[in-house]
């Protein structure tokens, strides 16, 4: 009908949460939004998921993302190579006065080794807006970033304790974001018509008994808090969709078992292009 306003598209905002290995499931939500034609006009993330929307938010498309980390994940000599480059600790310091970690990594430099060149140096540049979260540890809130340097903020998010050293950025000692909001969806309530946030902190696997190792029961319990920690969010007013793909069997460290995760996980590109077209119309 002439004259007839034109039909607005609704606009998108996602939210790619914590979770470690786990969160290679964002790689096949973004594919599913690639597929679809679909780009989002807001982004935020916490950890993990603060990577992978610092790369997608650069304007790689996510099957370059899908390639990228699996052909670095299967060259075990060259990751650990990355890592030790990256670290910190000493390994004396398991026999010394017990104040050091071995492993610990520094974050900024566990970025510069991993992030992808096509990644701006600063948050302005990035062709999708992006907020990422991390945990101030002394003032014991939440810090947002959303402007300025990308790589020290995500590599404060990150900053996963007793594995990643803690990042000092703009007078704060920050932590990783997990603590704090592991799935940031709150942040893109007023930037979007339809918000979509991916949720991989619930759920156990099959094995259910026995005593944790140290290491395995710290990362467990970082999840276990944080899973409380969203189900609280929920409970105060959810995201139009909510994904959680099923990766529930992968422990935050099974990142040499990307395959299987990805694997495990693709059915949600299904879940997503349904419930987005059932919303978007």
């Amino acid at each position: 009908m002439p004259g007839a306003p034109a039909h607005r598209v609704p606009t998108l905002g996602v939210a790619l949460g914590s979770g470690g290995a786990r969160g290679l499931s964002h790689i096949l939500v973004l594919e599913a939004l690639d597929d679809l034609g679909l780009r989002p006009t807001a982004m935020a993330g916490a950890s993990i998921g603060a990577l992978f929307a610092s790369v997608y938010a650069a304007g790689m498309p996510a099957r370059d993302i899908r390639h990228l980390v699996t052909h670095t994940l299967k060259n075990r000599g060259e990751v650990m190579k990355r890592l030790l480059a990256a670290r910190v600790g000493r390994i004396s310091d398991l026999f010394g006065a017990g104040l050091g970690n071995p492993v610990l990594i520094d974050a900024e430099r566990f970025i510069g080794g991993f992030m992808p060149e096509a990644v701006p140096e600063t948050f302005e540049e990035l062709s999708i807006p992006l907020q990422v979260v991390a945990t101030d540890y002394w003032e014991r809130c939440e810090r947002t970033f959303a402007g300025g340097p990308i790589r020290p903020a995500v590599a404060a998010s990150l900053a996963i304790p007793g594995l990643i050293r803690p990042v000092q950025l703009d007078g704060h000692t920050l932590v990783d974001g997990g603590a704090v909001n592991p799935l940031p969806f709150d942040l893109l309530r007023a930037r979007a018509d339809v918000v979509i946030a991916v949720d991989i902190t619930g759920g156990h696997g099959t094995e259910m008994r026995g005593v944790p190792a140290p290491f395995e029961a710290m990362f467990a319990t970082l999840q276990i808090m944080a899973s409380s920690i969203v189900g609280e969010k929920l409970k105060s007013g959810a995201p139009d969709i909510l994904i959680r793909p099923n990766v529930n069997d992968f422990r935050v460290l099974d990142f040499f078992r990307a395959a299987a995760i990805l694997k495990a996980a693709e059915p949600v590109k299904d879940e997503v292009k349904r419930r987005l077209e059932a919303v978007l119309g």
